[in-house]
């Protein structure tokens, strides 16, 4: 796969000193595209085919909504309700129809598991769960993001000064961490390949070990006889911690305001 390389963005999250840089341009591309739904781009004719066709999973629904331009999620909703009936319909009338069978099979091939149509009435939830499945924001947000993991890797090869930032930064989260080894021979071989691995692992590693001990001290403060004792960097530990286990989710945003 071709990426296109840009890689001003990527500088600007790593020098933000955040706990994962690929978190902070996922949620800034987030809100970008968000708006973007609800703004112009709800009239063009290919994101409504693709917005018909792919809706959006429940937390996007909830930031759409967010946003109180009624009329606009209203008219993408609309399209995407009848393309969703033409899809769902004949799946819920193979549902029905397998029903019937089993209900007509005498109760000895029942017991049995034969012809009796269960498989089929599986088969159609399994269509119907895939069809309320999928997002069309998701999916422009991962393919994003795979982009600036690629430009982050060929920022580590081809620029010293970015390879020194990176070492010296938090690293990523976890399932960020997973992505970047994924990718990282599509990217890198040979030493380059091994001393970024290097870095990324100690980077992780080294931040686990140190919210694991602000946890920690975060809820032994909750003992009054710790109240005198200093918070030190435990204030925020539970956000970091399930931000970095999970990706960012919880607390302050990972952009600068």
């Amino acid at each position: 796969m071709r990426y296109h390389i840009d890689t001003i963005p990527v500088w600007d999250a790593v020098k933000q000193k955040g706990d994962c840089p690929l978190c902070a341009l996922r949620r800034r591309n987030e809100l970008i595209d968000v708006e973007r739904f609800l703004g112009g781009s709800v009239m063009e004719p290919d994101t409504r085919i693709q917005v018909n066709q792919k809706g959006f999973c429940p937390r996007h629904q909830a930031l759409l909504y967010a946003q109180k331009n009624r009329l606009g999620h209203a008219l993408m909703m609309h399209t995407h309700l009848k393309e969703t009936i033409g899809r769902a319909v004949p799946v819920l009338e193979e549902a029905r129809a397998a029903a019937e069978k089993g209900a007509g099979t005498p109760a000895v091939k029942r017991l049995l598991g034969k012809n009796d149509g269960k498989q089929d009435l599986r088969a159609a939830a399994r269509r119907l769960r895939a069809i309320s499945s999928t997002c069309i924001l998701c999916d422009t947000i991962e393919e994003n993001t795979r982009r600036y993991a690629y430009t982050l890797m060929h920022l580590y090869k081809t620029d010293a000064a970015f390879r020194q930032a990176f070492a010296e930064s938090k690293g990523a989260c976890l399932p960020d961490t997973a992505l970047l080894l994924e990718m990282a021979d599509e990217v890198l071989s040979g030493q380059a390949l091994a001393d970024f691995v290097r870095d990324l692992c100690a980077a992780l590693e080294k931040t686990m070990r140190k919210n694991e001990t602000d946890l920690e001290g975060f809820t032994l403060k909750f003992d009054y006889r710790n109240a005198d004792k200093p918070w030190g960097d435990s204030k925020g530990s539970l956000e970091r911690t399930v931000n970095q286990l999970h990706g960012w989710c919880l607390g302050e945003e990972p952009n600068p305001k």
